[in-house]
């Protein structure tokens, strides 16, 4: 498959995301970065509430981001291991026992579903990068460690990167 037409689908899932209403940019900024990550790699830096896409040359795509809360948060290194427009959410046990009324699954676009436009799955745990439906939310210590993005910035990020993509979260 080539690069263009992999691109494409994700090209569309973003003109549709902006047409139902999401802000018309993203709030990435292209920022000088300082780590030893390589290109592609997406690097969470927990308490600055900040993501990044390694780019080349000491550069990198920043985004501000929700973050675990405290007690929640957790660390290390893992990969993007799937990719999901507009997902339905199960909460997780830990969430179920804190939450008891929750229903087992939210659909996709319901009011209670936080995960937003899209979401993208950690490996090794029950952790994703996604969206949301609470955009007040984003650059504060909030959830039970997943990584918020608005949903401009998810679709922006979900584009750029696929399955595979090495993700590093550092406290």
């Amino acid at each position: 498959m080539s690069h263009r037409s992999r691109l494409l689908p994700a090209l569309a899932f973003v003109a549709a995301t902006f047409a139902a209403g999401a802000p018309a940019a993203a709030t990435s900024a292209n920022v000088a970065f300082l780590g030893d990550a390589a290109s592609g790699t997406i690097v969470v830096r927990t308490s600055e509430r900040r993501l990044y896409l390694v780019l080349d040359d000491g550069r990198a795509l920043r985004y501000v981001v929700g973050v675990g809360r405290a007690g929640l948060q957790w660390a290390g290194a893992s990969y993007i291991d799937g990719k999901y427009l507009r997902p339905n959410w199960a909460p997780p046990d830990e969430v179920k026992r804190a939450q008891p009324n929750l229903p087992y699954v939210i659909p996709s676009g319901a009011p209670g579903n936080p995960m937003g436009a899209a979401a993208m799955t950690i490996a090794g745990g029950q952790y994703a990068i996604h969206g949301t439906n609470a955009p007040d939310s984003i650059g504060g210590f909030v959830s039970y460690g997943c990584i918020r993005m608005y949903n401009a910035d998810i679709a922006d990020l979900y584009a750029r990167v696929s399955v595979g993509t090495p993700v590093v979260v550092t406290r």
